[in-house]
């Protein structure tokens, strides 16, 4: 069999060469089908499908009327109708604890127009303070001075006759930066024919203000009450003072500086000195109409230390009308010989400010 086999391969003819250009064709050709095993692209079922679409038309311009017709009507705050009114007659009765209190419970009542109350409220003022400087700046001397006149008496007959009278002017005048302050007082009482007491005072005190609270005073001020031993008494003062309190219905001053006195007996001796003063000035509103006034001063000196006090309680009566019940102490340290150190007095007046 072996032999057979080989007999055939020897007999079979030998193959022809290839041409060269033939043969780089068959050598290359292995390198092409190798590349196609690995394929560049992928196959068709790896690819996604994709949808070709048609181009959509362009979408209409909006048209802004009718898209601003949809939307919801959203209205700016607004205060009240009742809060306005109520604010509305405040402002023009002038009345600046009114306003403030209508402005402290709109904040309650409706706080989305808490706000506004307040900006009216603070515009209200601003116009009030460039319309009151600008007066004061145009007025004379003798004009924008506001004060209470204070009057009040009595008579009994009987056994004893007495009458009394007692009067108080006290006048202020605010300005841009000086405050003048006028007092006058008088007591005169008459029993069984002869005096028995007889008061007269004069003072007159400038305040240069120099912010809100603070400022510096000047005092003069004239005495005469023969009844506590002296004919005339001359003060002179000067210090600063100071606003402690400033709140509604509740108001304190303090006044600190030195001074000078003299001071002209009835036992025709006379006596200089120089002393520290003080004051205290007390307005204390308890309820609507009724208001508790405490003035208090005091010159302390080496010969004769003088204190004075008035406590008051007034009640308005009609527009500026008041009544007012007072008592008033007095102590000088060193009386002349014969004369008591403490004197006092009760008095029940009518007020009348403007």
């Amino acid at each position: 069999m072996l032999i057979l086999m080989l007999s055939a391969l020897i007999a079979a003819p030998a193959p022809v060469a290839a041409p060269p250009a033939v043969r780089r064709a068959r050598a290359a050709a292995p390198l092409r089908r190798r590349k196609a095993r690995r394929p560049i692209y992928p196959r068709l079922e790896e690819v996604d499908t994709v949808v070709v679409e048609e181009d959509a038309p362009d979408p209409a311009p909006l048209d802004w009327g009718e898209l601003v017709a949809l939307l919801p009507v959203v209205r700016p705050p607004e205060i009240p109708a009742e809060i306005r009114a109520m604010l509305d007659a405040a402002m023009q009765d002038g009345d600046e604890r009114g306003v403030d209190t209508i402005v402290k419970y709109a904040r309650v009542g409706d706080p989305i127009s808490a706000d506004l109350v307040l900006r009216r409220a603070t515009e209200w003022r601003d116009a009030r303070a460039r319309a009151r400087d600008q007066k004061v700046r145009s007025a004379g001397m003798f004009q924008l001075w506001r004060g209470r006149v204070e009057a009040g008496g009595f008579v009994s007959s009987g056994n004893s006759n007495v009458t009394g009278l007692s009067g108080t002017a006290d006048l202020t005048r605010e300005g841009l930066r000086w405050r003048h302050r006028v007092l006058a007082q008088a007591d005169l009482q008459r029993t069984d024919g002869i005096t028995s007491r007889e008061r007269y005072v004069l003072g007159y005190q400038p305040n240069y203000k120099i912010n809100d609270r603070g400022y510096i005073y000047g005092n003069a001020q004239f005495e005469a009450d023969r009844f506590l031993g002296y004919d005339q008494r001359y003060s002179a003062s000067a210090g600063a003072g100071y606003g402690v309190l400033r709140r509604a219905g509740l108001t304190l001053d303090l006044e600190v500086g030195p001074a000078f006195r003299q001071t002209d007996f009835t036992d025709g001796t006379m006596q200089s000195s120089l002393a520290a003063r003080g004051s205290v000035d007390l307005d204390w509103t308890l309820v609507s109409g009724l208001v508790f006034t405490q003035d208090a001063s005091a010159y302390l000196e080496r010969f004769n230390s003088t204190v004075r006090s008035v406590s008051g309680i007034e009640a308005k009566l009609i527009g500026p009308l008041s009544a007012k019940l007072s008592y008033t102490l007095q102590y000088e340290s060193q009386p002349p010989e014969g004369r008591l150190s403490t004197d006092s007095i009760t008095r029940a007046s009518l007020v009348y400010s403007f």
